[in-house]
């Protein structure tokens, strides 16, 4: 943990945010957050109140949403980059399958169900059209 993250924690529990909140908008574990504060006495009736809505994830600046919009979670496009970029995920948490393409017959792996049959559009077209165009 940094230090920047650990000063984060103290005025975001002065502020009387909880454990969870602080671990989303800090990237880091519920339980390291809570550590922390137990050895720094931030616990107790520190966060009795709820955690407000609102927040950006990255800065924790406020957000002003827009009614008629879809809820906002970062307060710019430059915090959501910053986000994303300190917690990668992965793109695709389904299990890859290994396949053999049934009109050329090459090996081939991808995500996705286990009923795949052709490893691309051009192998589709040609078998499934039997190399004509699919109007014809």
């Amino acid at each position: 943990m940094t230090n920047e993250q650990k000063a984060r924690i103290t005025s975001l529990r002065h502020d009387g945010i909880g454990y969870a909140t602080i671990a989303a908008m800090l990237g880091i574990s519920k339980e390291t957050v809570k550590s922390f504060c137990r050895r720094n006495a931030l616990t107790g009736s520190t966060a009795s109140s709820p955690p407000p809505e609102g927040l950006c994830r990255n800065c924790g600046a406020e957000i002003v949403q827009n009614p008629k919009a879809r809820k906002k979670v970062f307060c710019s496009p430059d915090c959501r980059r910053a986000w994303w970029k300190a917690h990668p995920q992965p793109l695709m948490t389904t299990d890859k399958f290994r396949y053999t393409c049934v009109h050329c017959g090459k090996l081939f792996t991808a995500y996705g169900t286990a009923t795949r049959k052709y490893c691309s559009h051009t192998c589709y077209i040609t078998d499934r059209f039997k190399g004509g165009a699919a109007d014809e």
